[in-house]
This record gives structure tokens, C-alpha cells and sequence, in this order.
């Protein structure tokens, strides 16, 4: 079975590299620059001379609040992109598994959310993101799409790292306490991904680590197993005036996934620990 990763710089594509090479997979990874998503043409000459069997697709455009002026470029990846990997997919009866965002639900239910709750997206940036799975769908029901939230791995483009570069140089730092969801690792969703396909899962799910937190108490977590000394205020989402809104609450139930595929996710503060441990 040959697989094709897409983005594969990003901290989701090198997390699947990794996972893929211990196993000695068939696999091709293709980083953006060699592969853009966005065009269709590329993305049938890629198909045609590899002709893979399963498309992991990785690339995103994740910088929330420059998507609100650059929506071009965001829409061209988060949502023309995955419309082209699943266009190709059909033609050469390919299998794509594609990667959504709690950000598309508004944030005003007060429990967690599961795969039947209807999105609403409130910026560019999740507009995007709704986009690629509604445009995924109308070309191919060869498909899982999974939505993830905050993810962290090894990578720079993640809460965890930048908290760790703005310890090094501020006296305080100032982290949401009124802004909820699931920090979940690049590790979890490449265990979880795989299996899924290996079992022949296809539809929409809902995959996290177990349970939820706020921002700051993720920050505090992290610090506290890192062993940084550094004092955290607890601040709103309001104070820091970004260009995007965010949901207030947009934690979602792995509860679906879990069931499907027999499995027990590890609760986010697990996980981080061992993502901690395992980086000293």
C-alpha cells in the first residue's frame, strides 16, 4: 500500500515520516514546495506517476490571524487544496485522509462537542477549514476527515514552543484563561490515523486527546514539567485585541472515534508528560 503525505515539513507531515520510516513503510512525502496542494494540475501529474493508495494530507494554512488578510492564500490550501487531493483520489480510486479544526464551531455550547454538532465558523482562517471538509466531500466518499485541536510536536509552529521562546525573554507572561479546548500531540493523531486506515474507517471524526483545558492551565502544566520557573497571568481572550475571533469553548468528545476503532485515548496531561519526558 503506497502512501502519500502532503506537507510533509509541517509538524503533522514530520510526525508521520518519523512514524512510517520505523515501520518501513511505502511511503512518499512530499513537502509544499515540491507538491502544492493548490494546483490541480500538479496534484494529477503527482497521482499519475505514483499512483498512491492512500493520501495523508497534511498541508494547512494555520496562521490564524494573518489568514484574516491573507484569505487568498488560506483558502487556496485549507479548502481548494483538499478539493484537488480528493478530485485525484477519485480518478485514480485513491483514499484520503484529510485534517479539520475545532475552530469550526463557534464556542456557545456549554458541553463538549461531537461529530453531529452543527459548525459555525467565526473567522477566515475556520471559514477555510469548514470550507476544504464540505468541498472534500462533494468529490470523493473515499475519505476520513479528522478534526484536531491545538496540536503540538516538534515543529516551531505550535503554542508550546512559542511559549518557550517568549519565557526566554519576557519577565511574565500573559496566556487566556477563558479560552478552552484539547491540546492534542502530533504523536496521538499518527497512532490514531493509522489504525484507523488499517481498519478501513472512512466518514468524519472528532480526534483529540481525552478530557479539556483553558490556555493558561495548559501553560502551567507545561512550565511546571519543564521545570521553567516563570510566572503566568491569567488574562482574556479580549486583552490581546487579535485580528481573529476565536471560540470561547470548542472542546471536543474523541468519545465516537474511540468506540469505532476499540481503542482508549490518553488524557492531555498524560500525553504531555510523556512529550516532555521524551524531549529531555
Amino acid at each position: 500500500m503506497k502512501i502519500l503525505i502532503t506537507g510533509a515539513k509541517g509538524q503533522l507531515g514530520q510526525e508521520f515520516v518519523k512514524r512510517l520510516e520505523k515501520g518501513e513503510k511505502n511511503f512518499l512525502a512530499f513537502p509544499r514546495d515540491k507538491l502544492d496542494v493548490s494546483n490541480l494540475k500538479q496534484v494529477l501529474q503527482v497521482f499519475e506517476e505514483y499512483k498512491p493508495a492512500v493520501v495523508i494530507n497534511c498541508s494547512a494554512y494555520n496562521l490564524v490571524d494573518r489568514a484574516e488578510e491573507e484569505r487568498e492564500t488560506a483558502y487556496k490550501t485549507n479548502a481548494i487544496g483538499p478539493r484537488n487531493l480528493a478530485f485525484a483520489c477519485e480518478k485514480y480510486k485513491a483514499f484520503l485522509v484529510h485534517y479539520s479544526t475545532d475552530y469550526v464551531f463557534d464556542g456557545e455550547k456549554e458541553a463538549l462537542y461531537t461529530e453531529e454538532d452543527h459548525p459555525n465558523p467565526l473567522s477566515e482562517y475556520a471559514k477555510s477549514k469548514y470550507l476544504g471538509e464540505i468541498f472534500l466531500k462533494e468529490e470523493t466518499d473515499r475519505y476520513l476527515i479528522f478534526r484536531v485541536s491545538w496540536v503540538y510536536g516538534e515543529g516551531k509552529q505550535n503554542f508550546l514552543y512559542k511559549l518557550t521562546e517568549w519565557a526566554k525573554s519576557q519577565e511574565y507572561l500573559r496566556v487566556a484563561c477563558d479560552e478552552f479546548s484539547v491540546p492534542t500531540s502530533t504523536k496521538t493523531i499518527v497512532e490514531v490515523t493509522l489504525k484507523a486506515i488499517q481498519q478501513g474507517l472512512t466518514g468524519l471524526y472528532h480526534l483529540v486527546n481525552t478530557g479539556y483545558t483553558s490556555r493558561f492551565e495548559w501553560a502551567r502544566e507545561y512550565f511546571r514539567l519543564k521545570g521553567i520557573n516563570k510566572f503566568i497571568y491569567p488574562a482574556y481572550q479580549s486583552d490581546f485585541n487579535l485580528p481573529a475571533q476565536r471560540p470561547r469553548f470548542s472542546a471536543m468528545s474523541n468519545e465516537k472515534i474511540c468506540k469505532t476503532l476499540n481503542i482508549e485515548i490518553k488524557e492531555w496531561k498524560e500525553e504531555l508528560r510523556e512529550f516532555v519526558e521524551l524531549k529531555r
